[in-house]
C-alpha cells in the first residue's frame, strides 16, 4: 500500500478535450448537484426527468430545477470560485428533458446517472427507460447509497457497462465519489468513469460493492454515537457539534483514520476499544481483528514503521512537518491557532 499524500488520488485538471455528453436520470437534488458538476468544466448535460407528468407538472420541475442550478451557481460566483460569465455559460449547458423529450439526450449521451428514489421499483423503471434510448456503449451508473450493485447490475440491458457512483452532497463541491462495480462490470468501464470523474475534478476511489460502501458506512456509525451521547446525557447537542468542528473533524480532514491509527500508534486503539467495550457495549467497541494482527506482528504504525501503510525507507520527518503544516494551515482557515505568540499569560 502507498504511503498516503504521494499524490495517489488525486483529482486532475481538466483536460482540453475532457468535456463529455451526459444525462442524468432523476432531476432532484443529487441530479442537480451532478449536472452543475459537470456543466461547470465544459460537459453539456441534460438533467431528465423520467416520470410521466402533465404538461403544467412537467413546466413546474423544469423552472423550479433551472432555477436551483442558476441559484447555486451563483453562489459559486459570491465565492469566487467561478466568475459570471463561466457560470452563465455553465448553466447554458444544462438542459432539461421530459419522459416523452429524452430520447434523444439518452442516445447521444457517453455516461447515464441515475439518480431517482432509493426503492428497487423506482430503480427498475428508471433502468428500463435508461436501456429502451441509450447507446450500447453508454455507461450506465446508478448513484444509490445503499443498495448492492449486483442487485440493479440484472435490470441493465448490457450489465457490464453498469456500475455504482456514489456522489456525497452538495455534488458540485464534495470531491469524492465512491465507485462500486458490480460483480460483471467491464474494468475498462470502471477506468473510463475513474478518468472522466478526475477530469471533472473529482476524486473517485473503488471500493467493493458492500452495504454502505465507504463514507455512509463510517458516518452512520459516527452519527448515531453522537445521537447516544445527547440521548445520555452526556453533552449538549451544541457541545458534541463543538467538539466534532473543532477535533474529530479538524483531524480527520488532514489525517485519514487509518493513518491516524498509525499515527498515534494502533495499541492506542486496541487498549482504548478493550476499555470502551468493558465500560459502554461490547459489540460497538469491539477492535477488528486486523488490530489486533498488527499489534502482534510489531506494525503499530509509524514508530514500527509498518501498520496499515507501509513507512520504511521514507522520510518520517518530512512527512510528520507535512502532515503538521496541514493542520495549521486548517487551523489558520478557521481561525483556531493557539496565540502563541501574543506573550500574554493565561488568567
Amino acid at each position: 500500500m502507498p504511503v498516503p499524500g504521494t499524490g495517489d488520488g488525486q483529482a486532475q485538471n481538466v483536460p482540453e478535450d475532457g468535456a463529455v455528453q451526459v444525462a442524468v436520470v432523476g432531476a432532484g437534488r443529487m441530479g442537480r448537484g451532478i449536472a452543475i458538476a459537470f456543466a461547470a468544466v465544459g460537459s453539456t448535460v441534460t438533467l431528465v426527468d423520467a416520470k410521466p407528468r402533465d404538461a403544467a407538472g412537467l413546466a413546474t420541475l423544469r423552472a423550479a430545477a433551472l432555477a436551483e442550478i442558476a441559484a447555486d451557481l451563483a453562489f459559486l460566483v459570491d465565492l469566487g470560485l467561478i466568475d459570471p460569465s463561466g457560470a452563465g455559460a455553465a448553466l447554458a449547458r444544462v438542459a432539461f428533458a421530459g419522459r416523452d423529450e429524452a430520447r434523444d439526450a439518452l442516445g447521444s449521451a457517453a455516461i447515464v446517472f441515475e439518480g431517482v428514489p432509493e426503492t428497487i421499483a423506482a430503480k427498475r423503471d428508471a433502468f428500463a427507460f435508461i436501456c429502451a434510448h441509450a447507446g450500447p456503449d453508454c455507461i450506465i451508473a446508478s448513484t444509490t447509497s445503499t443498495i448492492d450493485p449486483d442487485e440493479l447490475a440484472p435490470l441493465i440491458t448490457g450489465p457490464e457497462r453498469f456500475l455504482n457512483a456514489h456522489w456525497l452532497n452538495p455534488a458540485y463541491l464534495m470531491p469524492l465519489v465512491e465507485l462500486a462495480p458490480a460483480s460483471g462490470t467491464a474494468a475498462p468501464v470502471v477506468e473510463r468513469l475513474k478518468q472522466v470523474l478526475q477530469a471533472a475534478g473529482k476524486v473517485p476511489i473503488v471500493c467493493r460493492n458492500a452495504p454502505g460502501y465507504i463514507v455512509p458506512r463510517i458516518q452512520a456509525l459516527a452519527m448515531n454515537e453522537a445521537a447516544r451521547i445527547v440521548e445520555e446525557g452526556i453533552a449538549s447537542a451544541e457541545d458534541v457539534d463543538l467538539a466534532v468542528r473543532t477535533g474529530f473533524g479538524l483531524r480527520f480532514a488532514v489525517l485519514g483514520l487509518l493513518e491516524f491509527i498509525d499515527w498515534g500508534g494502533g495499541d492506542i486503539l486496541y487498549h482504548a476499544s478493550h476499555f470502551l467495550s468493558d465500560k459502554i457495549d461490547a459489540g460497538r467497541f469491539a477492535a477488528p481483528q486486523v488490530v489486533a494482527r498488527n499489534m502482534e506482528g510489531n506494525r503499530r504504525g509509524l514508530r514500527d514503521g509498518e501498520g496499515f501503510y507501509d513507512y520504511r525507507g521514507m522520510d518520517t520527518d518530512s512527512y510528520r512537518a507535512q502532515r503538521l503544516g496541514d493542520f495549521v494551515a486548517l487551523l489558520r482557515l478557521r481561525g483556531l491557532v493557539p496565540p502563541f505568540a501574543s506573550g500574554a499569560a493565561v488568567t
